[in-house]
């Protein structure tokens, strides 16, 4: 059965849903100096909700800009959501992990995540709080994870068994986060149905491939891996 989520890939790490709802969506927001995103695929047409699961630069660079074009209510833990409040941002929700806030008639969990979190002002490094995921209840009452980056944890099983997400959206490039072998573990652990790929591909460092990660896990029953190109829109 369709999550009735369309999804639209800008590269890297970047993604905007529209909800069975009708709320679009951004999470993580890096366009304008990604080099995955195609130039046709850069424009944002509206946004209701700015997902963020921490503050380095290819996660947040496009923030602020989208924030003052559309005044999107913005979730993030609360470092980063006083951050950008100092930014002259408004309409920011800060929380922290394992809380649970009502937004626009998603439920949204902040999960944990194993990454650092900072980004570099007036060449020092500014701390913003700990590295996050999501949980995304949708209007229709299914859910879909989105890790952000990640290395794997066992915890990953409280997950399926707090929120038995359908849909995961999970970093296979290694060096900065799982490799394909540790997301193929997080695959076992979520017993989600779908897997999104990503943060893959956009610099030299990221090795791990959606090949190598299909092919560890392609004994799992069932199991659908929706590898998108960067400005590929899909449904899912």
């Amino acid at each position: 059965m369709a999550l009735d989520l369309e999804v639209k890939y800008y590269g890297h790490a970047t993604f905007g849903l529209t909800t069975p709802g009708g709320k679009r969506v951004i999470i993580d927001p890096w366009i304008d100096g990604n080099p995955a995103c195609p130039d046709e695929a850069k424009p944002v047409d509206g946004l209701d909700l700015m997902l963020i699961t921490h503050g380095h630069f290819d996660h947040v660079a496009d923030a602020a800009a989208l924030c003052q074009r559309f005044e999107p209510t913005v979730v993030a833990i609360h470092e980063i959501a006083r951050w950008l409040e100092l930014q002259g941002v408004s309409n920011t929700i800060g929380m922290n992990k394992g809380g649970t806030v009502p937004v626009d008639g998603l439920e949204l969990t902040m999960t944990h995540a194993v990454h650092s979190s900072s980004t570099e002002q007036d060449g020092s490094l500014v701390y913003l709080g700990e590295a996050a995921g999501f949980v995304i209840g949708l209007e229709n009452g299914r859910k879909i994870y989105f890790s952000g980056d990640t290395a794997v944890f066992g915890d990953m099983k409280l997950i399926a068994e707090l929120h038995a997400p359908e849909l995961a959206f999970l970093p296979i490039g290694s060096h900065y986060v799982m490799s394909p072998q540790e997301a193929s573990l997080a695959t076992r652990m979520l017993g989600v149905q779908t897997v999104v790929p990503m943060h893959f591909g956009t610099f030299p460092a990221l090795t791990g491939t959606p090949e190598a990660y299909e092919k560890l896990v392609s004994d799992i029953n069932g199991l659908k891996v929706e590898t998108m190109k960067p400005g590929e829109i899909r449904t899912l």
